[in-house]
């Protein structure tokens, strides 16, 4: 078994940081990552015996909002990811080389650590003119994102930008900005959107690797389940006004003062999906709707332009009824399917209960109808004996018995029926002569 005290938690220690403060990590680790208490211990062991994983940190067009997250990381602090548990080895913000040596140490890590590298991509990447729009060392950004994760064991797209285009591909945008996805279409992606991302998110991603050696599950546009597959709206802390109709209907009212629901002011928790009511910010102190502002959606696909105007609630989904909201649309929705579901049951088992009483009225005619005797053998057989005490049918209907054909003149008559037997009164064949089957 692993000593927490070898490897990387020694680094640690010697850093500074006590072994409860890296348990306590190791249990926020399991609470954001969903997990029971209990895989703590485990991911301490996975953690502390974990060699440095080698990261390139791309940035295309963006505003650094996902940088400065990172750099606010508080478990562990940016310091211990940088030095200890992550080792970045190309951030154009953080690294001390610039140009040429910078761009080396980008190939370096890509030529000694092939499919072993950890490439992380912040901001959108521009497609149109060639890609001219955005360049490194005059090569478009493009280009360089493809070569980096086409090398990596794992791609992760930080923030909206990075995710499907964000804030440069609002409107159509002039640059052609796309998402990682956009440019590689293929490869083991994990996608963390938000303006900015939250960092928990990125450390426990990276943690579920070097705990079980493998990424987190994920949803079809490849945001970790653990993060994003809960909606905002059900783990907000104004839930409860919400279902009273307790709401906040103009900045600093009396609602506001009492924290009521803020879904009349726009908020768009309804639609989002998160973990922001959970992990919070600022080290867990708050997040978006507990500091009095409502959710702008900025988790959700083209939210610049889907989710706006951030102050308004998105139109009823029938314009025809505008006061049903999307938790009513919901709600039919899944009485629907919940209603749908017991039809489909109930139709399966009359269906089964019709084919069984089906088969057995097949079964009742085909045991009444005669089996009818091929010609071939009704030309050489003798009538069938039937079972004693039991008058054949023909001899029952009063008709005489079938007559005998005699075998042909030389054949050996030990292997013919037996003529010289006559029927006896009951109608079965002569004793004399061997049965034929």
């Amino acid at each position: 078994m692993t000593r927490l005290d070898d490897g990387l938690l020694a680094a640690l220690l010697e850093r500074g940081v006590s072994r409860r403060s890296f348990l306590k990590f190791s249990a926020a680790m399991a609470s954001v990552l969903a997990l029971p208490a209990s895989y703590a211990p485990r991911i301490a062991a996975a953690v502390a015996a974990a060699p440095r994983l080698p990261v390139i940190w791309l940035r295309g067009q963006d505003c650094a909002g996902n940088t400065a997250a990172f750099l606010r990381a508080t478990r562990p602090t940016v310091a211990e990811l940088v030095l200890d548990v992550l080792s970045v080895d190309y951030h154009q913000t953080i690294m001390a080389p610039a140009g040429a040596a910078a761009d080396l140490s980008r190939t370096t890590t890509m030529e000694q650590h092939p499919n072993a590298y950890l490439a992380i991509v912040e901001g959108a990447i521009p497609t149109a003119d060639g890609g001219v729009h955005c360049t490194i060392g005059g090569r478009p950004f493009r280009d360089i994102v493809r070569e980096v994760c086409d090398g990596a064991l794992a791609t992760i797209a930080v923030g909206s930008c990075a995710f499907d285009g964000g804030t440069p591909a609002a409107g159509g945008g002039p640059t052609g900005a796309v998402g990682v996805r956009g440019v590689v279409p293929g490869g083991r992606l994990i996608t963390l959107p938000g303006c900015p991302l939250n960092v928990e998110n990125l450390t426990a991603t990276i943690v579920h690797y070097l705990t079980f050696k493998e990424l987190p599950p994920t949803d079809g546009r490849g945001r970790p389940l653990f993060a994003y597959g809960g909606l905002i709206h059900n783990q907000c802390e104004r839930r409860a006004h919400y279902e009273f109709g307790e709401y906040v209907l103009t900045w600093g009212d009396e609602g506001a003062q009492k924290g009521w629901c803020l879904y009349k002011m726009g908020c768009k928790g309804p639609e989002a999906f998160a973990n922001c009511p959970t992990v919070r910010f600022g080290e867990g102190t708050s997040w978006t709707v507990k500091a009095g502002h409502g959710c702008v959606g900025c988790t959700m696909p083209g939210f610049w332009d889907a989710m706006t105007p951030a102050y308004r609630r998105l139109p009823p989904p029938l314009p025809i009824m505008p006061t049903v909201s999307v938790d009513t649309v919901g709600q039919a929705l899944v009485g629907g399917v919940a209603a749908l579901t017991v039809v489909h049951g109930s139709a399966s088992v009359v269906r089964s209960r019709l084919n069984r009483v089906t088969e057995r009225r097949r079964a009742a005619r085909a045991a009444a109808e005669p089996v009818a005797m091929p010609a071939a053998v009704a030309e050489v057989a003798a009538p069938a004996a039937v079972a004693e005490g039991a008058a054949p049918a023909a001899v029952a209907e009063g008709a005489a018995p079938a007559a005998v054909v005699e075998p042909a003149e030389g054949a050996d008559r030990s292997g013919a029926a037996g003529s010289s037997g006559a029927a006896d009164s009951s109608g079965a064949a002569g004793s004399s002569g061997p049965e034929v089957s």
